[in-house]
């Protein structure tokens, strides 16, 4: 069984590579994101301890995705060997998000040859900052900060979920990565309901960040970059967010690119202080895009490796 999910979980990936997220297939975080939408509201509107209700939030978006999860296996399972595996390659598939995030950042930089006011619409999609003020370097800087966060959140966590537990596990940690995305903010709206939520995605996350970097520096050896300098940038900077974990990942993106990332961005309307990761040791140009891509496929094709080897030869 433990090799038919590892086989899943190496065809769930090339699926993702190659294509992306299923255009044709409702997507099953758009289910998640309903069921937290439509909760959060009425336990605002019930009214008591939101700090409380965010408990009751976090698990049972978790525990019932997981739940469903498991059943649809459990049922595809009696139809026979063939069902069962088309069905976890779908949902290892649907759970990974390398392309997805490629084909965004890849926007961006297609935008950004149309005018800087079209990249900030563009970029608009895929990070929480404000953009409409955002300069040529600043939109560029996003797209890399985004595409190296996305590489733990959105790629390497996922695999090693869907390595320990199939997509059963994997599908708990999109559920809470859900959560994160839209009730995990510090601001005064959602610091109470959302509290539960954003702790969770930094518990899951904890490990796999630190292994991203890692992953990310190796990457930036084999395709050119600097490695050594994104060690060295990991070893200082790793701590400068207020976040555990997103700081590992962009500081081996920046070490990689001699660039610096992160500091003071606008979030809901207010200016949010981060501290700087990386040196500014160059502008950052449209290209730093493509080469922080080649990072996120790098260190996901890296994960893959080590997991099937661990996998299928122990």
């Amino acid at each position: 069984m433990f090799r038919d999910y590892l086989l899943a979980l190496a065809a769930g990936f090339l699926l993702d590579c190659l294509l992306g997220d299923p255009a044709w297939l409702y997507h099953p975080v758009c289910l998640i994101g309903k069921y937290i939408g439509g909760l959060e509201k009425r336990l605002r509107k019930r009214g008591g301890d939101l700090r409380k209700s965010a408990l009751w939030l976090t698990a049972s978006t978790v525990l019932l995705t997981m739940a469903v999860v498991f059943a649809v296996l459990r049922l595809l399972r009696f139809w026979g060997w063939g069902p069962w595996f088309a069905g976890a390659v779908l949902l290892d598939w649907m759970g990974l998000a390398a392309r997805s995030m490629v084909r965004e950042t890849r926007g961006v930089e297609k935008a950004l040859g149309q005018g800087v006011e079209a990249a900030r619409k563009q970029v608009a999609r895929i990070v929480g900052r404000e953009t409409q003020n955002l300069n040529e370097e600043e939109i560029i800087k996003a797209a890399v900060e985004t595409a190296a966060e996305n590489t733990t959140d959105g790629v390497i966590s996922p695999m090693l979920y869907a390595f320990l537990g199939g997509p059963v596990l994997l599908w708990g940690f999109k559920a809470s990565s859900t959560l994160d995305s839209m009730v995990g903010y510090l601001n005064e709206k959602y610091r109470d309901i959302g509290w539960s939520s954003a702790r969770l995605d930094d518990v899951l996350n904890y490990i796999p960040a630190r292994l991203t970097a890692l992953l990310m520096v190796c990457a930036a050896f084999v395709t050119g970059m600097d490695g050594k300098n994104a060690f060295r940038i990991v070893k200082r900077d790793h701590a400068n967010h207020k976040s555990p974990n997103c700081a590992w990942s962009e500081a081996a993106a920046a070490g990689a690119l001699h660039i610096q990332l992160g500091g003071t961005h606008d979030y809901f309307g207010k200016p949010v202080e981060k501290p700087t990761i990386g040196d500014a040791d160059r502008p950052a140009e449209k290209q730093d895009i493509h080469r922080a891509n080649l990072l996120l496929y790098g260190a996901s094709l890296l994960m893959m490796a080590v997991l099937f080897a661990i996998g299928w030869f122990l």
